[in-house]
């Protein structure tokens, strides 16, 4: 079975959202380098943003995110972000009316339900849970295996905390995994058991 890991870009002050739901600076790490991360030619990022970044791309077999975010994106257009295989959607409402049956998203309620179904169709890929409510409510849950974190130099104040509202302590291991980019500081941290 894969791991799980919560991840997400984020600023300095811990948001990955300000509290218009509006990532701001946090993805323009994203553009600020020369190396295409995939088919698009879109996303250009550093070489060093690359090497750390498309082999974790690549082992994402599952996307967790809540009811929130795929509703804001409106589901990706049926499409998994990062060209990974699914996305398992945390809900307690039904899928939207006139959603493509074929399009490779689940919707459960909750998120043991959620990383069960999600560590099912990853197999030995990894499992992705998108930061926020429901990725702190996977870590509250003892589901986490590890948090990546893209640290962003901006400060918002306030806005959608990274770890949502986890309101217990978590220890986490040193980090294993700090790399520059351009405009972004790679974290990778194992969650301590």
């Amino acid at each position: 079975m894969g791991k799980v890991v919560m991840y997400s870009s984020v600023s300095v002050d811990g948001f990955v959202a300000d509290e218009n739901d509006q990532p701001g600076p946090l993805f323009d790490w994203l553009s600020s380098g020369d190396v295409p991360l995939d088919e698009s030619g879109e996303l250009k990022v550093s070489q060093t943003s690359y090497d750390y970044t498309r082999p974790y791309w690549d082992q994402i077999g599952v996307t967790i995110a809540g009811r929130h975010v795929f509703d804001m994106t409106d589901g990706w257009d049926g499409k998994p972000p990062s060209g990974t295989d699914h996305v398992v959607v945390v809900t307690h409402r039904p899928k939207p009316e006139g959603w493509d049956p074929e399009a490779p998203f689940h919707f459960v309620d909750g998120v043991e339900a959620a990383v069960a179904k999600a560590q099912e169709l990853a197999g030995d890929r990894m499992v992705e849970v998108a930061a926020g409510d429901v990725g702190g409510q996977v870590l509250a849950a003892g589901l986490v295996d590890e948090v990546r974190m893209d640290v962003i130099p901006v400060v918002f104040g306030s806005g959608k905390r990274y770890f949502g509202s986890v309101d217990a302590q978590h220890l986490l291991e040193d980090p294993d995994v700090v790399i520059q980019g351009n405009r972004v500081l790679h974290l990778r941290y194992r969650v301590r058991r």
